[in-house]
């Protein structure tokens, strides 16, 4: 078993806030604890806005205040909406509503949902669709997107950048991203193309359901990125085209990642994959405990992989350890990258 220069990430499954006395735990959801993704905790209940129209969801985004709750009530609300107020380490502000409280633009352009310079904010329960982006998160750190539905994007569906660390996409379903079909639009993205300045690093995506029909790889973690985890996730590929190197569930260009617990269905080539786009990076990330099911890929690589460590080398490494599983395909991982 290899381990990375850099340090072996040791993640844990997501701890759960403890509850009162008289309260059962809540198994799924992540804790708080210093120097880690805090971006789930609750903000107090108490100030509730209750909105029911596009007008009254643009005036209380605009009047958000730290610990407020804005709740949707069932029903479609058509602009593109924008969050640019932070909330606080201790008084996070929650958007809330459930998958029938619909986000939609009117032209299918723009953003659904943009999160701006505000950082410790709660998304939870809402539907994002018919927009070039979903949920957009930038400079934002500590925001959570928990139970929500994002579907039908031009682009991507997901995408923490510019600096957004820390962030949390659990218990959510993205699907039909990228319908332009010419090999982009990511179920979920993670920093910035060709650039280490964008350093969206510790972000989080647990126990998501991710496909079909993604137009890119189901999640794209980019360079400059550093130590995230990826667990608990279902993974789809039917929808891959391979085009633009859309070819695998999951593609790894940053460092120290933790990919553990998944489990992925149909694709074109390989399950998850490893590359270097610039010196030094996609390095360090361990894979334990996925089971990839490759029955039927249907790229043109002759060798389709579990784990496709296109860059392993002593200064490049990558763990791969042997309760990982496969399906199908050539093998579990290439030749020379080492199981253990």
């Amino acid at each position: 078993m290899s381990t990375a220069g850099t340090g072996t990430p040791t993640p844990t499954a997501p701890p759960t806030t403890a509850p009162p006395a008289s309260a059962s735990p809540t198994p799924s959801a992540p804790v708080s604890t210093p120097g880690q993704n805090d971006a789930t905790l609750s903000p107090p209940p108490a100030d509730t806005v209750r909105v029911t129209t596009a007008k009254e969801l643009q005036a209380a985004l605009s009047a958000a205040v730290p610990g407020r709750t804005i709740q949707l009530a069932d029903g479609t609300y058509t602009g593109n909406f924008k969050i640019t107020t932070p909330g606080t380490a201790t008084a996070r502000i929650t958007l809330s509503g459930s998958p029938n409280a619909v986000l939609t633009t009117s032209t299918g352009g723009g953003y659904g949902l943009s999160l701006a310079g505000a950082p410790y904010w709660t998304v939870r329960g809402i539907t994002v669709t018919h927009a070039q982006k979903g949920i957009m998160v930038d400079a934002s750190d500590h925001v959570a997107l928990e139970g929500v539905t994002v579907h039908h994007t031009t682009m991507e569906g997901v995408h923490f950048r510019n600096s957004s660390s820390y962030g949390v996409l659990r218990d959510s379903t993205v699907h039909d991203t990228g319908t332009a079909r010419d090999g982009k639009g990511e179920g979920v993205y993670v920093g910035t193309a060709n650039t280490l300045t964008d350093r969206s690093d510790h972000v989080q995506i647990l126990n998501n359901t991710i496909g079909p029909n993604i137009g890119g790889e189901n999640i794209d973690l980019k360079e400059g990125t550093t130590g995230g985890l990826v667990s608990g996730n279902r993974f789809d590929g039917n929808g891959l085209t391979n085009a633009n190197y859309d070819d695998s569930w999951v593609d790894v260009k940053g460092n120290d990642y933790v990919i553990e617990n998944n489990t992925g269905v149909r694709t074109m080539n390989d399950g998850y994959q490893t590359h270097t786009q610039q010196p030094g990076w996609g390095c360090g990330t361990v894979f334990r405990h996925n089971a990839s099911d490759l029955t039927g890929a249907t790229g043109t690589n002759p060798a389709k992989y579990a784990i496709d460590v296109t860059n392993y080398s002593a200064d490049c490494p990558v763990t791969v350890t042997a309760d990982n599983t496969v399906t199908g395909g050539t093998a579990l991982a290439d030749p020379g990258v080492p199981i253990g």
